[in-house]
C-alpha cells in the first residue's frame, strides 16, 4: 500500500465498516483489537490503540535513555519507593 491509498467501504445498517484484509494486514490488526477514531474536519483517522501505545513505550524508553536512568535502575527504585525503603 502506498502512503497514500483510498479504498471503497460501505457503511453497514448498524454504522459498521468492514475493513479491507489488506489493511489489517498492512497495520498488524485483527478481530478484537482497539481502534482510535478521530475526527479532523470531514476526515475520520484511524489507529490500533497498539500502535499508540507502543509510540507511548517508545518516548518513555527515549527519555530514560537521555536522562541516563538505567531500566533496572528505575526498578529497584519503584521496589525500595513501594517497600518503604526510600
Amino acid at each position: 500500500m502506498s502512503e497514500e491509498e483510498i479504498l471503497d467501504v460501505q457503511l453497514r445498517p448498524k454504522r459498521q465498516i468492514t475493513l479491507p484484509l489488506k489493511v489489517c494486514e498492512i497495520l498488524g490488526i485483527e478481530y478484537g483489537d482497539r481502534l482510535e477514531l478521530r475526527i479532523k474536519d470531514d476526515s475520520i483517522i484511524v489507529k490500533p490503540k497498539k500502535t499508540i501505545a507502543l509510540n507511548a513505550l517508545n518516548e518513555i524508553r527515549n527519555a530514560f535513555t537521555k536522562s541516563g536512568v538505567t531500566e533496572e535502575e528505575l526498578i529497584k527504585s519503584v521496589g525500595e519507593k513501594r517497600h518503604g525503603k526510600a
